[in-house]
């Protein structure tokens, strides 16, 4: 539980407690039992319904949240993962692979973290090194060469930013993703299923169409990071989130992110099967959108979009 679940907590355990004492000493407490109940769902509603800009960045990172290969594994009828860059070596912070849904063939790819520090420590707290982003970008050409749409699944603190990253082109390897990304052929559909940091998340973030669930975030920096810098100090960064507009909605008001996925109440991880049958439906109803237009006018569409991003004045 969080910290802004506590109170539900606490609600939860007292009718788990109510229902215990009338099974042991056989009271009828049917009346209070219906009463809490009442009051714990308006409760969950306020909550979740009014969330701060940290508290969602929070939800974004619950140790429970459903991360790519979870989703790939329920949206998928069948999934063959592929490995490696070609070049230096296989990224395990960066996934990918054909997944059938349906009778349909889509490539996946995305960031894939760890439940448990092992696992963590496998795949890098899911921040890809220089080779994650080439072996992205060779699964995008291997399915451009076949004619097979593309999804990736955004969900990281950023790349990794150690000396050995830098040493083999961790900056250019993003970029070359960019600039190839506006040109493929085939359709491309980015989700951000949790969080959306930096040029880590833009790397495979350049899409036909860009959505983002409804407890993530995306912005060029976290508030952790952020309120370090200004602030000398982490223990701003509940005031960096709000600075930062960095929620799902935030970025739909911008018109950075084509449109919102719900999620259950209390974030993705109270209901992951439910979240991914939505995931699955939006999927097949943006590619249903994006496969009536050919590849000269989504490519110049997709391009349209992102040159038309931000504000600026001319003097």
């Amino acid at each position: 539980m969080l910290d802004f679940e506590k109170p539900i907590l606490e609600l939860d355990q007292k009718l788990a407690d109510m229902k215990q004492f009338a099974i042991d000493n056989n009271v009828d407490v049917t009346e209070a039992v219906k009463s809490l109940e009442e009051k714990i769902s308006k409760l969950k509603k306020t909550t979740y319904q009014n969330l701060t800009r940290w508290q969602r960045v929070q939800l974004s990172r619950h140790p429970d949240r459903p991360y790519t290969l979870d989703y790939i594994e329920t949206i998928c009828d069948t999934f063959v993962e592929l490995h490696g860059d070609r070049g230096f070596g296989d990224d395990k912070a960066m996934v990918g692979g054909f997944g059938e849904i349906g009778d349909r063939s889509i490539m996946f790819i995305g960031q894939q973290k760890g439940r448990n520090t092992k696992q963590r420590q496998f795949r890098n707290f899911g921040m890809a090194n220089p080779e994650g982003y080439r072996k992205a970008l060779r699964l995008m050409k291997l399915a451009e060469k076949f004619n097979k749409p593309i999804v990736t699944l955004i969900d990281t603190p950023g790349a990794f930013p150690g000396v050995e990253a830098e040493e083999r082109g961790q900056g250019e390897a993003i970029a070359r993703n960019l600039k190839e990304m506006f040109s493929l052929k085939v359709p491309i559909i980015c989700i951000i299923i949790g969080e959306g940091a930096s040029g880590g998340a833009l790397g495979i973030g350049i899409g036909d169409k860009v959505l983002m669930l409804e407890n993530t975030w995306y912005s060029v920096i976290s508030p952790e990071s952020c309120s370090s810098i200004l602030w000398r100090s982490w223990d701003y960064k509940e005031q960096a989130a709000e600075a930062l507009k960095l929620t799902a909605k935030d970025m739909h008001k911008f018109g950075l992110v084509d449109d919102i996925i719900k999620e259950p109440l209390g974030g993705a991880h109270t209901d992951p099967l439910n979240t991914a049958k939505k995931i699955r439906k939006t999927i097949l109803d943006c590619l249903e959108e994006l496969e009536k237009l050919n590849s000269a006018d989504r490519i110049t569409k997709r391009i349209d979009k992102f040159s038309g991003m931000g504000v600026f004045i001319e003097t």
